[in-house]
C-alpha cells in the first residue's frame, strides 16, 4: 500500500471511528442495579422490622415481594391492615460511579415498590418520598454520586402508606398486597443536554405529533426518521411544524408508506429522535417503538380504530405469579398475552394498576387493545395531590404504547373527578378517560349485569354499552358459562363495544409460612380463566370458540350433506382469505385398540374473499368414502401460523358408529335361575342378577371378580311403582322387562294420546353382552334430570377412555369448546380453581356419549355404549366449592354414580343464577312433543 493510500484509510477509519463514538455518547445507557425480573435477580442487604424473618441484617433477591422470600407477614387486600402499619424494610446496595459518568446526568429509576419508598445516596435524600406502589418513579442524582468510587445506595420501604388514600385504593383492594422493591432498579446516564421524554402520537394517516422534552438551552433544532425494528433506516422525516416553548419541542412530520397498527395486525416501527445545537452536532437521540393507529370514541355510536368500529373480546388481568407475587417476568407477560390471543381475545384491561413496561411492550407487538387503569378502590378515591403525581406517572410512561387505547381513571367509584382532565395535560393523544362500573360521559361500563340488561332500555340507552368487567369466573362458573349468550347478544348491539372478563388467572400464592401451599384467600382470588400456573380449565377452550373470528353456522351432518357451509368473517381488520382452512375426515377405532383414529382424506379448503363483518359460504370437498368416515373436522389457522379452532362434525350417529365394535358373535349356552327375589343369569363366563321386584341390576362377576357397577337403572326423579316384571327367554338372549304403573293420564305426548308408562328393558344375550333400553314417559317441560343411573364406587375408579365431546366436562350454558374425539383421561379430584390444578377435570358431564370405557383399579371395569343420540355421560360426582356461600357455583347432582342422561344443569357466577345469564342457563329444560318416547339405548361390555 502506497503512503497516500495508507493516509486516506486511516482517515476515513479516523472518521468512522469519530461517528461511532458520537453516536455511542449521544444515546442514554441503562446499568441495573437490581435484576430484571423474577428471575433475574440481584441480592441486596436486607432488614425487615416485623413478622417471619425480622430483625437483623440479610441479603434479599431484588426485585421481589419480601414475603416470598420470607420476610415480613401476608394480608390480602382486604384485611385489617392494623398490623402492617409497623412493618417495613431496610435495603442497601453498593455500585460503582464510573468516572466517565462526571459530565453526564444520572437518574435513578425504581419501576415500582410497595408503598412508600424513601431514597437516599450516600446518606442524602434523593428526593421526596414516593408514595403508590405501581407507579414509576426516578430521581437526578448526578450531584449525589462519588465519581470512580463505590456509592451506596440505601432505600425505606414502609409496607403501609402514610397517605391513608394509598392504603384505601391499593391495601384495601381485592387482591393480593405485598411489600418490597417488587420491580427492576435502574441507572439512566444521558449526555448533560439530553432529552427528558418525549410523546408520540403517530396517526393512521401516517401523521406523527411529537412532544420533545429537553431542558437544555443548547438544543436548536431536531431531526427525526423511521426505521423497522432491525434498524433499518426507511425513512427521513420532514418536519413541517416546528415550535419550541419552556424547553418542549412541539414537532410535526408525515410518514409515507406505513402501515397501521391492529391487534390482527400489530405492525411496528422504531422512531428516531435527534436533538442537535446551533451547530448542528447531535446532542442527545433516543429511539422509540410506535405503531400508526387512530382511536376515536364517537358519542352514541361506538369505538373505533383505524376507522373500524371495533367490539373489544377482553379479559381483566393481573401482574401476578404464585411464587413472586407481583414481581414477573418478561417470559410470562409473553405467556400470558399469547394465551390470551389463543383464546381469540383481542384486549385486555390492567387490573388495576399499570402492569409491568415488558406486559405493555409484549402488548404492542403481538397485539392486543389495552386499558390502562389508576389504582384505586371503592370509596374514599385518591386524594387529589397525590392522585395528580400518579396520574403523571403512569401517563408518561405510558404514552407511546400503540396498544393502550383508553385510560381508567381508578376501578368500582374509586374515582376522584378532579383527576380526569389531568390524563390530558400528559397525553398527547387526548385518549378517552373512562370509569369502570359507571355511567361516565360517552359510557357506561357496568358490570355483571344480568343477561336481561342488554335489552338496553333504560335512561343510558344512548351510551355505548361497554361492561369493563362480566360474567365473574370464580371456581368453574361464569367465563365460557354463560359467554355464548351474552355475545350473541352483545355482538349485535349497534352501541355494544364488547367487554371484559373478570379474570385472567387464579391468583393463588405460595405461602412461605405455610409450608408453601397454594391460597386463594378463600373464594376471593380463584377467578382465573386459568390456574396460578396457567392451567387451562374449559373455559378457555369454550372462549376460544365463542370469540373465534370465523364463526361456522351449525350444521349436521346427514346422508344428504352437499359440502356446503355457512360462513362469517368477524375480524375487524383481516380478509376472511387470508387464513387456512384444512378438512379432515377421520375413523375411529374401538374402545380397546391401541390407535385412536385414522385419516381417511384431508384437503386444503378454499375460503372466500369476506371482508370483515360480512357473511358467505364455503365448500368442503367430500372424498369418494366420506360416508365411511365417523367425524368431519374443520381446522382453522390464521396468517401468524396459530390455530383459530378446530370444529367437528359427526358424521354417523350413535347406533350406526357403534355396531361396528360391538360384539355380535352368538353363543347358545345360558344358565338362568329365580330365586331369594333375584334372576340370576350366566352368558358366556359372566354372571348376572337382577332383582325380580324392580329389574335392576344387583351384581356383575366376571372371572370370579365382582365388578362393582350395580343398581341401576335408576329413572331420575320418577317415583311410579312398579307393575310387572317379566322374564322372556329367546334363542340366544333372555329379556327383563320392567313396566311402571301411569299415574299421569295426561295428553303429553301429543294431541289426544295418552301417557304411556315408563318401562326398563334388559336383553342379555348369550355372548355376554348386555342390552338397555329404557323408555321415558313425557313431560315437555321439567326442572331436574331426565335419564337413568347406576352405583359404580369412585374409590374403585383409575380412569376412562370415551369417544364423545371432550376433553372438558360440560354444562348446560357452557357446551361450547369441546372436540368430538377419542379421549382418555386418568382420574382426579379437582376442584376447580380449588385443589389440584389438574385439567380437564375428570368427573362431571360429559357431552355427545358414543362409548366410554371405565377403567377399573382392580380390573374391574367395563365399556359401555351408547346407542342414543344426544345423550350425556355422569362420570361420578364432583365435590362443590367450600368457599361458595350462595351455592351459585355448586351443583346438585342426581344421585349414583354414573348416570346417562338427556339434559344437564347449566352453573352460575359468583354473582348470579344460572337462570338469570341467557336462555342457555334456564333451569327448565324444554322437550316438546313426541309421538315416539324419550329412550336412553346401551350396550354394556363387562
Amino acid at each position: 500500500m502506497t503512503k497516500f493510500k495508507y493516509l486516506v484509510a486511516s482517515f476515513f477509519i479516523l472518521i468512522h471511528l469519530l461517528a461511532v463514538g458520537q453516536t455511542s455518547s449521544v444515546k442514554s445507557e441503562i446499568q441495573y442495579l437490581s435484576g430484571t425480573g423474577k428471575d433475574n435477580t440481584v441480592d441486596w442487604q436486607f432488614y425487615c422490622s416485623e413478622g417471619m424473618n425480622s430483625g437483623s441484617w440479610t441479603t434479599i433477591s431484588v426485585p421481589s415481594c419480601w414475603e416470598q422470600q420470607g420476610f415480613g407477614g401476608y394480608n390480602y387486600g382486604q384485611d385489617d391492615l392494623a398490623t402492617r402499619h409497623k412493618e417495613f424494610g431496610l435495603y442497601k446496595h453498593e455500585f460503582l460511579a464510573a468516572e466517565e459518568w462526571e459530565n453526564k446526568t444520572i437518574e435513578i429509576i425504581f419501576e415500582g415498590v410497595m408503598t412508600d419508598a424513601e431514597v437516599k445516596i450516600n446518606g442524602k435524600l434523593a428526593g421526596e418520598i414516593h408514595q403508590g406502589a405501581f407507579y414509576e418513579f426516578k430521581y437526578t442524582i448526578t450531584d449525589l454520586l462519588k465519581f470512580g468510587k463505590t456509592n451506596l445506595l440505601e432505600v425505606k420501604v414502609n409496607k403501609v402508606s402514610a397517605n391513608e388514600s394509598i392504603n384505601h385504593a391499593e391495601r384495601k383492594a381485592d387482591f393480593w398486597v405485598f411489600g418490597g422493591i417488587f420491580r427492576p432498579v435502574y441507572l439512566k446516564i444521558s449526555p448533560k443536554e439530553y432529552i427528558e421524554r418525549v410523546a408520540i402520537d403517530a396517526q393512521a394517516d401516517g401523521t406523527i405529533n411529537a412532544d420533545i422534552f429537553s431542558s437544555s438551552n443548547k438544543v436548536k433544532s431536531v431531526n427525526m426518521f423511521l426505521s423497522d425494528l432491525d434498524n433499518n433506516k426507511i425513512q427521513d422525516l420532514t418536519i413541517t411544524e416546528n415550535k419550541q416553548e419552556k424547553g418542549t419541542w412541539h414537532v410535526t412530520t408525515t410518514a409515507n408508506d406505513i402501515k397501521t397498527w391492529n391487534p390482527e395486525k400489530p405492525n411496528l416501527y422504531l422512531l428516531t429522535i435527534e436533538v442537535l445545537d446551533a451547530k448542528k452536532k447531535v446532542l442527545h437521540t433516543t429511539s422509540n417503538r410506535i405503531g400508526f393507529r387512530t382511536v376515536e370514541v364517537r358519542e352514541r355510536d361506538g369505538i373505533y380504530v383505524n376507522g373500524k368500529q371495533i367490539k373489544f373480546k377482553g379479559v381483566n388481568r393481573h401482574s401476578f405469579h404464585p411464587s413472586s407475587g407481583r414481581t414477573t417476568p418478561k417470559a410470562l407477560s409473553i405467556e400470558h398475552i399469547k394465551m390470551m390471543k389463543d383464546m381469540n381475545m383481542n384486549a385486555v384491561r390492567m387490573s388495576h394498576y399499570p402492569p409491568d413496561v415488558h406486559f405493555l411492550n409484549a402488548c404492542d407487538s403481538l397485539g392486543l387493545f389495552v386499558i390502562d387503569e389508576v389504582c384505586t378502590w371503592h370509596s374514599p378515591h385518591l386524594d387529589t395531590e397525590v392522585g395528580e403525581k400518579i396520574v403523571k406517572e403512569t401517563v408518561v410512561r405510558d404514552v407511546n404504547h400503540p396498544s393502550i387505547l383508553l385510560w381508567a381513571n381508578g376501578n368500582e367509584t374509586g374515582w376522584n373527578t378532579d383527576l380526569d382532565d389531568d390524563y390530558a395535560l400528559w397525553d398527547i393523544q387526548k385518549r378517552e378517560v373512562i370509569h369502570p362500573w359507571n355511567i361516565f360521559k360517552k359510557t357506561n361500563t357496568l358490570h355483571y349485569f344480568q343477561y336481561h340488561a342488554l335489552a338496553n332500555d333504560g335512561y343510558s340507552k344512548d351510551k355505548i354499552l361497554f361492561p369493563t368487567e362480566f360474567l365473574h369466573g370464580l371456581y368453574d362458573g361464569g367465563h365460557g358459562a354463560g359467554l355464548d349468550d351474552y355475545w350473541s347478544k352483545m355482538r349485535n348491539m349497534p352501541l355494544s363495544a364488547g367487554g371484559f372478563l373478570w379474570d385472567f388467572a387464579d391468583e393463588a400464592i405460595v405461602r412461605t409460612d405455610k409450608n408453601n401451599t397454594l391460597d386463594t384467600d378463600g373464594n376471593h382470588a380463584a377467578d382465573g380463566i386459568v390456574g396460578p400456573y396457567g392451567e387451562k380449565e374449559a373455559s378457555y377452550f369454550t372462549i376460544k370458540e365463542v370469540w373465534s373470528p370465523i364463526y361456522i353456522e351449525d350444521r349436521f351432518i346427514t346422508p344428504n350433506f352437499n359440502g356446503i357451509f355457512k360462513v362469517e368473517n368477524r375480524y375487524h381488520f383481516t380478509n376472511l382469505n387470508e387464513n387456512k382452512m384444512t378438512a379432515k375426515w377421520v375413523q375411529f377405532n374401538g374402545p380397546d385398540e391401541s390407535d385412536k383414529f385414522k385419516v381417511l382424506s384431508e384437503s386444503e379448503i378454499e375460503l372466500p374473499a369476506l371482508e370483515p363483518n360480512t357473511k358467505g359460504t364455503f365448500s368442503v370437498t367430500k372424498p369418494d368414502n366420506w360416508q365411511s368416515a365417523d367425524v368431519l373436522y374443520l381446522t382453522a389457522v390464521d396468517a401468524q401460523g396459530m390455530e383459530i379452532f378446530t370444529w367437528s362434525y359427526p358424521v354417523k350417529t350413535p347406533k350406526a358408529l357403534n355396531a361396528a365394535y360391538i360384539n355380535s358373535s352368538e353363543k347358545s349356552k345360558f344358565k338362568k335361575t329365580i330365586k331369594d327375589n333375584s334372576i340370576a343369569i350366566e352368558a358366556n363366563g359372566i354372571h348376572y342378577t337382577f332383582s325380580t321386584k324392580t329389574g335392576l341390576l344387583k351384581e356383575v362377576i366376571k372371572n370370579g371378580k365382582v365388578i362393582p357397577f350395580n343398581n341401576g337403572p335408576i329413572i331420575l326423579a320418577q317415583h311410579d311403582s312398579v307393575i310387572s316384571v317379566a322374564i322372556k327367554s329367546l334363542k340366544n338372549s333372555i329379556e327383563i322387562t320392567t313396566v311402571f304403573e301411569l299415574k299421569d293420564k295426561s295428553p303429553t305426548w301429543a294431541s289426544h294420546k295418552e301417557l304411556s308408562s315408563d318401562v326398563i328393558k334388559w336383553t342379555i344375550h348369550s355372548n355376554g353382552l348386555l342390552d338397555l333400553a329404557v323408555d321415558f314417559k313425557g313431560k315437555r317441560v321439567i326442572k331436574g334430570y331426565k335419564g337413568i343411573t347406576f352405583s359404580f364406587p369412585e374409590s374403585e375408579v383409575s380412569g376412562m377412555k370415551w369417544l364423545g365431546d371432550g376433553p372438558y366436562r360440560v354444562w348446560r350454558n357452557r357446551m361450547k369448546g369441546t372436540q368430538f374425539k377419542v379421549w382418555e383421561n386418568d382420574y382426579n379430584n379437582t376442584i376447580t380453581g380449588e385443589t389440584e390444578y389438574v385439567y380437564p377435570e375428570f368427573k362431571g358431564f360429559f357431552s355427545s356419549l358414543y362409548w366410554v370405557k371405565v377403567k377399573g383399579k382392580n380390573d374391574n371395569g367395563f365399556t359401555v355404549y351408547c346407542n342414543s343420540e344426544n345423550t350425556f355421560l355422569r362420570m361420578l360426582t364432583p365435590e362443590n366449592p367450600s368457599e361458595d356461600p350462595n351455592k351459585r357455583v355448586s351443583i346438585e347432582y342426581p344421585e349414583g354414580d354414573i348416570s346417562f342422561v338427556k339434559n344437564i344443569p347449566g352453573i352460575g357466577t359468583k354473582f348470579q343464577e344460572p337462570d338469570t345469564m341467557g336462555p342457555q342457563g334456564n333451569t327448565e329444560n324444554y322437550f316438546g312433543n313426541s309421538d315416539e318416547p324419550i329412550q336412553i339405548a346401551l350396550t354394556f361390555e363387562f
